[in-house]
């Protein structure tokens, strides 16, 4: 592509240099340790790829040419502006996300990374993750961005299937994945993730759990299990749609992800989350920081936030979007420091919502402590503790009480139909349409608890949907879980 001759010029000697100098700010600038309301990660979308994937609905581009300079001036300035608007100290960890993020150069990476630096604090330890596709992430291009500040590489492997990556539209072969994965590993140790798709159509179980077999013997100590979401406007939706592919079996898949389970599970992977396992503490703490509803900063066109804009004298938490289109995004950067096209207040019901929705995709599902942080004056207790389905599940064993946690479920629970049910419990107790969330008795530490992960868990809002692969948000892709509901894939928000 054009604008990979400009990337290449990008020496790696150069972004190294940059990452230089953004360590020496960390250092002077020290470790304060702000409050929660003073600490976010941020997400940096870049929107370019080299082709459209057949099933990918994400918000990129396939442009002719790119400026990748004016580009990069354009992230730095989002970035500062965001930073300075929503007062945040420190920022815990940072992923570039897309697109393929992989097709920019590592002085991009270093000087977006320099940026934060000095604007606010970011530890030398903080995870910097970025996205990789096997065919745009050579060994020398990987060093080049560990020398830029990348710590944690997410590799888009998709499936060991080559006939598979064809209908997937991936530009990669099994082979080129496999040997990614090697270079990834020798330059990363232990901060390698690798994504996984399952339910595919004509995807058969026996194959399918041979290629996360061949995988774990290949694997760091991160793997992502996603299934496939036809969404409207791809190449395969409108496939399946016409009959020339059939159908993904939904039966099929959510046999793939109970076994797929089992056999991470035997391997010394722990599912922390309802599309991510990890073993060695390898969990993202980016996405964490999702899931546990803490603030993120989104830049880059398309890119998501959630957060409490303090510098502009605000104390409510926002829902932003910045400008989709990148040219778009550019120009507004540009006259405004920031694209952000879209601000929502989240009220205290929209926020205990997602408190809600996202935590119960964890292993950990809602504890107490957590809770209080977004709802002091109601214990999980007094809000789902009287609620007659709530009662109804516990009965069949689908919540669990434990004295150390919160809530959460168990087995193959229809979990969009009970959230409906448990936020109109949160409507039904709190001021202005909102009630308190009962959950467990006894004394302040007896939680609802759940058993195992299961395979139906109910996403935040749609708008996460496009934030990363990941916007989780992120990230994320979206994807639909075995039982049914639509969830967002994890380590990208």
């Amino acid at each position: 592509m054009a604008f990979l001759g400009a990337r290449a010029r990008c020496s790696a000697a150069a972004a190294a240099k940059v990452a230089q100098r953004r360590r020496l700010a960390e250092d002077a600038r020290g470790p304060p340790s702000p409050p929660g309301s003073q600490r976010a990660v941020l997400y940096v979308h870049w929107p370019y790829c080299e082709k459209r994937c057949s099933y990918c609905n994400f918000n990129k581009y396939i442009p002719r040419g790119v400026d990748e300079a004016a580009v990069r001036r354009c992230l730095v300035t989002e970035a500062q502006t965001l930073l300075r608007l929503s007062g945040v100290r420190r920022v815990e960890s940072v992923f570039f996300g897309g697109g393929t993020p992989s097709l920019a150069s590592p002085h991009t990476v270093a000087a977006v990374l320099e940026a934060v630096a000095q604007a606010t604090h970011l530890p030398a330890d903080s995870e910097v993750t970025l996205e990789a596709n096997p065919t745009s992430a050579p060994g020398s291009r990987l060093a080049a961005f560990r020398a830029a500040g990348v710590n944690r590489l997410s590799v888009g492997l998709q499936s060991l299937d080559d006939t598979e990556l064809q209908l997937l539209g991936r530009t990669h072969s099994a082979s080129d994945a496999l040997q990614t994965l090697a270079e990834a590993r020798r330059l990363f140790p232990g901060r390698v993730s690798v994504d996984l798709m399952l339910g595919l159509p004509a995807q058969q179980v026996g194959p399918w759990l041979g290629q996360l077999r061949e995988l774990l013997r290949r694997c760091d100590d991160h793997v992502s299990l996603y299934q496939l979401s036809l969404e409207r406007g791809t190449a395969l939706f409108t496939q399946v749609q016409r009959g020339t592919l059939p159908a993904p079996d939904p039966e099929l898949a959510a046999e793939m992800y109970q076994e797929g389970r089992a056999i991470l599970r035997e391997a010394g992977f722990r599912q922390y989350e309802v599309s991510n396992f990890a073993r060695n503490g390898a969990l993202s703490t980016h996405n964490w920081t999702y899931w546990q509803c803490g603030q993120y900063l989104g830049v880059g066109p398309g890119a998501h936030g959630r957060f409490v804009p303090q510098g502009a004298g605000s104390h409510t938490r926002e829902a932003r979007i910045q400008t989709l289109e990148p040219d778009n995004w550019m120009k507004e950067v540009m006259l405004f420091g920031h694209g952000t096209r879209k601000r929502v207040p989240l009220g205290e019901l929209e926020l205990l919502e997602e408190v809600l929705a996202m935590g119960l995709r964890t292993d950990v599902g809602i504890t107490h402590q957590h809770w209080q942080q977004f709802e002091p004056p109601l214990t999980l207790w007094d809000v789902f503790g009287t609620s007659r389905e709530v009662k109804m599940l516990l009965e069949q064993g689908l919540l669990l009480l434990d004295h150390r946690w919160g809530f959460g479920v168990r087995g193959r629970v229809w979990l969009c139909w009970t959230l409906c049910c448990w936020i109109c419990c949160l409507s039904s107790k709190t001021p202005g349409g909102r009630e308190p969330p009962p959950l467990c008795q006894e004394d302040n530490r007896l939680s609802l608890y759940p058993r195992t992960l299961l395979g139906n868990w109910f996403g935040p809002s749609d708008d996460f949907k496009s934030e990363s692969k990941g916007d989780a948000m992120s990230g994320a892709t979206p994807v639909e879980d075995p039982a049914g509901a639509v969830s967002l894939c994890s380590d990208h928000l």
